[in-house]
């Protein structure tokens, strides 16, 4: 006997009613579960996925050095592997890779660009890690250009001091073997996790399934954008930047306001200068910041500092920035770390408060205001890069917010500024033209032509850093005076001292 019996429908017609058997039962049920299993585990994947491509996490730092040295501001790349936007590092894996994955251009790695590497950390001082967008990404920080390094003899250990000029840096260098690594055919995914793993990284299948499908590819396609928009800054026939300074506007001007630079005037376009110091910020609020003194907002010269270091205006981390801010405001400089000569130190104070103090003490009048190019006589070039039109260009970054510029002034000079921690911020002058401060004192003529940068032995009779030994040649860099936006020239206060007046002033401004 089948199980079923006939039944009459609604319109009277015969139908058969299968009746299930309980083998039948059990199997749409265990379909149903399976069914709801399937539906439950894409529904985890789904969560998962969209968390993993949307989560936006950086590392914390609770020791405001180590944020300072560590932390980011937001300057990581801003994109995703769908969506490239801004950024000028590759991502984590690929940075750290790098110098492994075409060892032939780097054959020192990192820190023989000067980044300054620190135990217990796999990056350097001044490269912040941030998770954005499915990719764990790298990014410039403020200690990268404010971190500098000091020793006492070629055998000694460095001693590292925060919001230093990064004297050491070539940050022009670091940026070329970015890009022509970034664009190397030895640049595969295969070689990437080959030389993560060997570095003792753990990649994980997501990420080995990222490397290969979209990662490398867009950070081609990226380098080459980047490329063709700063190929002129970086490659082209100005000057090089040399270690311890930036040409601050061009990578603003291409990266931020999308000009061509080939288009501009040759003179505007030369302009590197020295890192300046970052701290005891608070007494310089209302004075006139940047070499040629064309802001008065400390706020609004971090934040355009910030956006040099690969900040957008729509990743900045402004909670990170005030952090920074915050901690500046009272950093005090750092003390002279050799000995003190007391009597020539007291002779020199009277002569500072004679020749100097005007313009270079807190208290002094025009301390804090412009000097007119003619009466510093220095190098223009630096002054000329900041025009009138990139001010107004400036005022458009952050419009209808409360982080807008509003300060930006194209000036006439260079601005008279403190000389607090002045030991620890050599080479002088705005383009680092003058290696010592006793070197400043001598008459231009007499001051040298061509000195080694980059060395970080400190010479502790004239007050700067040694720039004449085979030790400093062996790895320096040859600065050259007579290249336009080098010149060494100017600046005329204290050089017709006797010279024992001005080796006691310079032990008084050890003390500053």
């Amino acid at each position: 006997m089948r199980d079923e019996m006939v039944i009459k429908t609604a319109e009277g017609k015969l139908v058969d009613n299968i009746y299930s058997s309980p083998v039948d039962e059990w199997q749409h049920r265990v379909r149903a579960l399976a069914l709801l299993f399937i539906v439950g585990v894409l529904a985890i994947l789904a969560i998962y996925l969209i968390w993993y491509f949307t989560h936006d996490s950086t590392r914390e730092y609770s020791d405001i050095q180590e944020h300072f040295k560590y932390g980011s501001i937001g300057s990581e790349t801003g994109g995703s592997i769908f969506t490239p936007v801004g950024g000028v590092l590759p991502p984590y894996l690929v940075f750290k890779t790098l110098p492994k994955v075409c060892p032939d251009k780097l054959p020192g790695g990192y820190a023989s660009l000067g980044l300054v590497f620190e135990p217990n950390h796999d990056m350097p001082v001044g490269v912040s890690r941030r998770w954005r967008l499915g990719v764990e990404q790298v990014g410039l920080n403020c200690a990268v250009c404010h971190t500098g390094t000091v020793r006492e003899t070629p055998g000694s250990q460095p001693m590292i001091v925060p919001g230093m000029p990064a004297h050491q840096l070539r940050l022009e260098q670091f940026f070329q073997f970015v890009l022509s690594c970034s664009l190397d055919e030895r640049l595969t995914a295969g070689n990437v996790i080959a030389k993560a793993e060997e570095m003792g990284e753990h990649v994980s299948l997501m990420q080995k399934l990222l490397l290969y499908t979209a990662l490398i590819q867009r950070l081609k396609l990226q380098t080459l954008n980047l490329q063709n928009r700063m190929g002129y800054a970086f490659n082209g026939p100005l000057p090089q930047w040399g270690p311890g300074r930036v040409d601050t506007f061009n990578p603003y001007k291409a990266l931020q306001f999308n000009w061509d630079l080939t288009r501009l005037p040759r003179d505007e376009l030369i302009g590197a200068a020295d890192f300046p110091s970052l701290w005891n910020q608070k007494p310089r609020e209302g004075m006139h910041l940047h070499w040629d003194g064309n802001n008065t907002s400390v706020d609004e010269r971090n934040l355009s500092a910030s956006l040099g270091a690969g900040v957008t205006p729509v990743t900045v981390d402004h909670a990170s920035l005030q952090r920074i801010h915050d901690w500046i405001w009272t950093l005090p400089p750092p003390k002279y770390p050799f000995a003190i000569d007391e009597a020539r130190s007291a002779r020199g104070k009277a002569i500072f408060a004679q020749q100097c103090a005007e313009c270079h003490s807190f208290s002094g009048s025009k301390t804090g205001t412009v000097e007119h190019l003619a009466s510093v006589n220095t190098d223009p070039y630096r002054l000329n890069s900041y025009t009138y039109i990139f001010s107004v260009n400036q005022a458009t970054l952050y419009p209808n917010s409360r982080y807008r510029f509003t300060h930006f002034v194209k000036t006439d000079g260079y601005a008279n500024q403190p000389l607090d921690g002045i030991w620890a911020r050599a080479p002088y002058l705005h383009n680092g033209s003058v290696p010592t401060l006793l070197d400043l004192l001598a008459d231009p003529a007499n001051r040298p032509k061509q000195f080694i940068r980059g060395y970080d032995v400190y010479d502790q009779q004239r007050a700067g850093f040694v720039y004449d030994t085979p030790e400093a040649r062996a790895g320096g860099f040859l600065y050259d005076t007579t290249i336009p936006g080098n010149g060494n020239g100017g600046h005329l206060w204290g050089t017709r001292l006797p010279d024992d007046q001005k080796r006691d002033l310079v032990e008084y401004m050890k003390t500053l």
